[in-house]
């Protein structure tokens, strides 16, 4: 159980009590009456072959208060998205399946691109941002829940959790992000958030001072801030620019502060201990695993450091990975103690050598801000997508409809 100690500049909603998972969700479908609730998952075709989605499937069909399941399937040729929506058939309320990579849903992406209005490149981002834009085009539903499909310590208990604060009408809240602690096996997980974003925030804020103090300790008010569950208004996510790369939940955090008061976003304790499926290292290769992740998760702090007006050059770059260094590798002894007064195990040399890969990609990361100043991370949001194409989303409905009727069982 969690303490109930407020910190930072966002309201925590912690975990206080183990309260039965059937008392909220029928408070959730009462709530669900006035506000309709749904939900995006995000899915490659080789989670459904994977351990964890079927037993995720398992609990949804048990969940009363969604009106609404949207899944975005990726990498999945034709026989595998056939095979998709036999897999989701067993979920009893309404849902539809985003083909992406099928032939109606591609057509628009292909118009979209030669308008510069589509996702630059494929991955989660790119799947998260066509889920969001079918889910507007919806009148079904007006608050959102996303998650993973790939938690092995899955529990229906995580959703309604993560659900609750946006869709109690009586909370003022308009995103929440979700909060666990990540434990695989006997190893603490999360080794991005740990050992790169933590370190990095406090690195900044000790560099940057007043220049950057709301956004950094923004930041530094998440528990995990690269969760990938969150839930949101509907009308939120018309307005929403959010990342192609690694940067999707960092991003995601920068525009809500952006556009909406702190007092208006908050987070919560969805789960005891969550696990989900591990990235490589990649130390030898920056373009993959939590080499990349890292990389992309740090020029997105660039990139919305220099909005605030600070000026990068090497000479900055070179301070700041300084200075995260000796801050990583402090935590690194932290996370060794907490870790070892719970019974975990904790191996310090390897901890500390991605402390040390971490900080040479800060470098790599900043020489790539400096080489790209042009680069747009960014996906246009629904917004600007509907002021240039105003049936959009009728298109996307017809689409989806028509890949399910040409090629669905």
């Amino acid at each position: 159980m969690g303490d109930n100690f407020q910190t930072g500049r966002i309201t925590t909603l912690h975990r206080l009590v183990d309260r039965p998972t059937e008392e909220l969700e029928e408070e959730l479908v009462r709530f669900s009456l006035r506000r309709p609730l749904g939900l995006i998952l995000p899915s490659l075709y080789s989670e459904l072959e994977g351990p964890a989605l079927s037993n995720i499937v398992n609990h949804l069909t048990k969940v009363p208060y969604l009106s609404q399941i949207i899944i975005g399937l990726d990498q999945a040729s034709e026989a595998e998205y056939r095979d998709a929506v036999r897999f989701f058939s067993k979920l009893p309320q309404a849902h539809q399946i985003l083909w992406n990579d099928g032939p109606s849903l591609m057509a628009i992406d292909n118009e979209l691109r030669e308008m510069k209005l589509a996702p630059q490149e494929m991955g989660k981002g790119r799947n998260v941002w066509y889920c969001m834009g079918y889910m507007l085009a919806l009148d079904s539903v007006e608050a959102v829940a996303l998650h993973d499909c790939d938690i092995l310590t899955y529990d229906r208990s995580l959703l309604a959790r993560l659900m609750y604060p946006i869709a109690n009408p009586n909370y003022r809240f308009q995103f929440c992000k979700g909060y666990y602690s990540r434990i695989a096996g006997k190893y603490l997980g999360g080794r991005v958030s740990r050992l790169l974003v933590t370190p990095l925030t406090r690195a900044l804020q000790h560099i940057l001072g007043s220049r950057s103090a709301d956004y950094l300790s923004f930041i530094d008010s998440f528990r995990y801030p690269l969760a990938g569950e969150f839930a949101l208004r509907k009308d939120v996510m018309a307005g929403l620019r959010i990342s192609s790369d690694w940067g999707l939940e960092i991003g995601l955090l920068m525009e809500m502060l952006r556009s909406y008061t702190p007092r208006r976003i908050c987070q919560v304790d969805i789960a005891d201990i969550y696990d989900h499926k591990h990235q490589s290292l990649s130390q030898d290769n920056d373009q993959k695993g939590l080499s990349k992740m890292s990389i992309d998760i740090t020029k997105a702090f660039f990139r919305k450091l220099s909005t605030d007006g600070v000026i990068f050059d090497k000479g900055l770059f070179r301070t700041v990975k300084a200075t995260y260094l000796r801050l990583g590798l402090d935590l690194v002894d932290s996370y060794r103690c907490d870790a070892e007064m719970n019974g975990l195990d904790f191996d310090v040399d390897v901890e500390e050598r991605m402390v040390e890969l971490f900080s040479e990609n800060i470098m790599k990361a900043g020489e790539s801000f400096l080489q790209y100043p042009l680069e747009q991370p960014f996906i246009p949001h629904w917004n600007r997508v509907v002021s240039a194409i105003p049936d959009i989303y009728e298109r996307m409905i017809t689409a989806v409809n028509q890949d399910r009727e040409d090629f669905g069982v």
